[in-house]
């Protein structure tokens, strides 16, 4: 189901997906992970919303890459995978947007569920 969400302190809602939804999958505000990928950025000497960025930002947050493989329908979309994925926090690549998926809920400013996911990360469960 989709929970309109946005973390953004100034209510924008173009531009920085990769932070809101991180902030969304961690519980963490917009600042700070604004600053987390900022800093990440600036280790590997590119800009914070690259995919390689965000991605050692997950990495080292607990979140594991996954693909959607082989096996998975044309036309797969959010919801689908919403529908697949009743539990746990998942953060979705879609082409050029990110969107946060926790316990078979998407969060996003807009309703992106019938966008199509390239590749997933999950949240490693705690116990």
């Amino acid at each position: 189901m989709f929970i309109e969400w946005n973390e953004n302190p100034t209510g924008r809602r173009v531009g920085d997906c990769t932070v809101r939804a991180i902030a969304k999958a961690l519980g963490k505000d917009w600042e700070t992970v604004y600053a987390g990928l900022a800093l990440t950025g600036f280790s590997l000497c590119d800009m914070p919303s690259a995919n390689r960025v965000w991605g050692a930002y997950l990495r080292r947050n607990g979140f594991r890459r996954r693909f959607l493989g082989e096996n998975c329908p044309d036309g797969y979309t959010v919801q689908d995978f919403c529908r697949d994925h009743p539990k746990g926090t998942y953060i979705l690549a879609i082409d050029g947007h990110v969107v946060t998926v926790i316990d078979g809920d998407y969060y996003d400013s807009w309703d992106s569920g019938t966008e199509n996911p390239v590749y997933y990360w999950e949240r490693e469960r705690r116990e």
